[in-house]
């Protein structure tokens, strides 16, 4: 068996393209099973390299060896021998490039590779002062101006799963939130994306980037006309709100609050949409905020319609805090538990 792999890994980095089609097919489909995989995980310092090569080839033979590495790198203690072979790298110096057919399986592996610690800090770039979240960058703009092909496939969707895994780190919620990125509008407006990925990758996002609300409330209000249409649209229900609504927010969320609309109906986005108001509204600036653009009577709206339990008990979370604010002023509360 050992010369086996030996020989294996010697066809994958044979110049003959049929040797290396062959090769790669075996190895993909040794990725396929539980013991193929721990037969290769054991000899990844061997394997990865040559693989890895592999993803500059025609797509015929890129294609098996991404998907074999995407399979691979799911064994989380494989992530530092990925890291060792340069994975990150490779993939980034790949990924977008004209005529690349795999950027959807590019961006599947660096959505393994950054849910440990080391990979997402590779990603990020943290440490290198000229460099530091170029990688990020470049996802975000593939991201934020793709948003599928003519046959249905969206090559970028699962850069949202990146991104919740990088804003998890201090330094990917720093970079996330810099103004002088831009990152978070871009972002944002990926909330109201046909794309349940997208849409719970950004509901995510945010709220990740709201766990330090204290320290970095004054960069996410600076994204207030993107950030509260990102937050409260999903969770305001479906009716068309009165003009004396409306007439209290900006127009980014009246306009689309004059109509009846089709609700966000996922509840894992509803949750964590109302999380990271929540934990806006921890703050005294947040509060007020939310107040200023009729943030109070949207939670009720939406509340009001709302079936799923959980979802409830989050727009309770955020309503208390609001309630406790309008009691202290002598008014009355608007969630009813």
């Amino acid at each position: 068996m050992a010369s086996d792999l030996e020989d294996l890994v010697g066809f994958l980095a044979s110049p003959s393209s049929q040797l290396k089609k062959a090769a790669v097919d075996i190895v993909q489909g040794l990725t396929g099973s539980e013991d193929g995989i721990r037969v290769l995980t054991s000899k990844s310092s061997q394997f990865l390299p040559p693989l890895l090569n592999l993803l500059a080839d025609p797509q015929e033979i890129a294609q098996p060896a991404a998907e074999a590495l995407v399979n691979l790198s799911q064994e989380n203690s494989s992530v530092d021998d990925f890291l060792k072979a340069g994975a990150v790298e490779k993939v980034m110096e790949l990924v977008g490039k004209q005529g690349c057919g795999i950027n959807r399986l590019l961006v599947m592996l660096l959505v393994n590779l950054t849910q440990i610690e080391s990979g997402a800090e590779r990603l990020l770039q943290e440490g290198d002062e000229k460099l530091a979240g170029l990688h990020v960058s470049r996802l975000v703009r593939f991201f934020s101006r793709s948003s599928g092909d003519k046959k249905g496939e969206d090559a970028f969707e699962h850069v949202a799963a990146i991104l919740v895994n990088l804003s998890r780190l201090k330094f990917g919620r720093k970079l996330i939130l810099d103004q002088s990125r831009g990152l978070l509008k871009q972002i944002l407006p990926q909330i109201d994306s046909r794309s349940l990925i997208r849409r719970q990758g950004v509901a995510g996002t945010v709220r990740n980037c709201c766990f330090e609300a204290e320290e970095d409330l004054p960069s996410l209000l600076l994204a207030s006309s993107f950030l509260w249409p990102a937050l409260l649209l999903p969770l305001a229900g479906k009716r068309a709100y009165s003009e004396e609504d409306t007439a209290k927010m900006p127009l980014e969320l009246a306009t689309p609050l004059s109509f009846e609309r089709a609700p966000e109906e996922d509840p894992q986005v509803r949750i964590e949409a109302a999380d990271a108001l929540y934990l806006i509204a921890l703050q005294e600036g947040g509060r007020r905020a939310l107040w200023s653009v009729n943030g109070p009577r949207i939670l009720q709206v939406g509340y009001e319609d709302e079936e799923d339990p959980k979802v409830m008990e989050a727009y309770e979370r955020v309503g208390s805090l609001l309630v406790e604010e309008t009691l202290d002023a002598g008014e009355g509360g608007f969630v009813q538990t």
